[in-house]
């Protein structure tokens, strides 16, 4: 019998994601520090998977965010409100709003 995992809580053990996150939306750091995190987290979890002996490791399972953003960016589904914006600003401001915009 093979074992998988669906889907690996993307957080962190201690919350870590929230928390670089908030530091990031305060301007108390830059999104390359959010996008180190990210990149450590999904190592430690391939690992902790992987050390648990599962046969298909979970990938692509990752957000920032929201899994349904996600999708919504990738396919291009950006309202117009949105549609001068670009990267991380773009994203979060989908997911959260700004001062010209209301959240989706």
């Amino acid at each position: 019998m093979s074992s998988y995992v669906v889907g690996f809580p993307r957080i962190g053990e201690k919350r870590e994601l929230k928390f670089a996150l908030e530091r990031y939306w305060s301007g108390k750091t830059d999104f390359s520090k959010v996008q180190e995190l990210a990149t450590e987290l999904k190592l430690r979890h391939w690992n902790y998977q992987k050390e648990a002996g599962v046969d298909a490791i979970s990938v692509n399972d990752f957000s920032l965010y929201d899994n349904m953003l996600d999708t919504a960016v990738m396919l291009g589904a950006i309202p117009t409100r949105f549609r001068d914006l670009d990267g991380e600003e773009l994203y979060f401001s989908m997911a959260r709003g700004n001062k010209d915009a209301v959240a989706m």
